[in-house]
């Protein structure tokens, strides 16, 4: 969603740009219109390049890479997510039934419990907790991509803020002129 609110954003500065180029257009016709030194003035003043929107301090959009790759990494990692998610797996009675493939490596059975049924739970234990740093890393990564892409649309919108501001002025004067006319 706020990949779509970037790219509207956006747009929305293109079209600002474009109308305002369109009113530096207008502004430079009714000055010929309103004597003929302005005319002559502008006839042999250079035309200004026409500056492409894109090139008035806002390149195209794209998500900002921390958002791409946070949200790139999740997908990855959703089917796992789903697949060992208590809620989300579906249940079935060999959960309840521990083997020796579910406890841990030779190396690690020191910091268990002798007793199995008690090293199975500790086992079970870790594991969750194994699965709930995975899904906190999940969600850490896609909140720190979701506020570097908010900072950056918030300095979008003081950009366009301060341009529509501009906007509007010229065109009230624009109008003063054309009703001087």
């Amino acid at each position: 969603e706020l990949v779509r609110q970037g790219e509207a954003l956006k747009r929305t500065e293109q079209m600002v740009d474009k109308m305002d180029q369109d009113l530096k257009t207008s502004q430079k016709h009714i000055q010929s219109i309103k004597s003929v030194w302005g005319g002559l003035v502008n006839y042999f003043k250079a035309k200004p390049p026409e500056n492409k929107p894109e090139q008035n301090g806002a390149p195209e959009y794209y998500a900002n890479s921390k958002l791409k790759e946070a949200m790139t990494s999740s997908k990855e990692q959703e089917s796992k997510y789903q697949e060992s998610h208590p809620n989300l797996r579906k249940l079935d009675n060999a959960d309840n039934d521990f083997s020796k493939a579910d406890l841990v490596s030779s190396g690690q059975r020191d910091s268990y419990p002798r007793n199995q049924q008690l090293r199975a739970y500790h086992q079970k234990i870790d594991n969750n907790l194994d699965e709930m740093s995975s899904g906190l890393s999940r969600l850490k990564n896609l909140a720190l991509g979701l506020q570097t892409e908010i900072e950056e649309q918030d300095d979008m919108l003081d950009r366009l803020t301060r341009k529509v501001e501009t906007l509007d002025i010229n065109i009230k004067n624009t109008d003063k002129k054309v009703r001087q006319l």
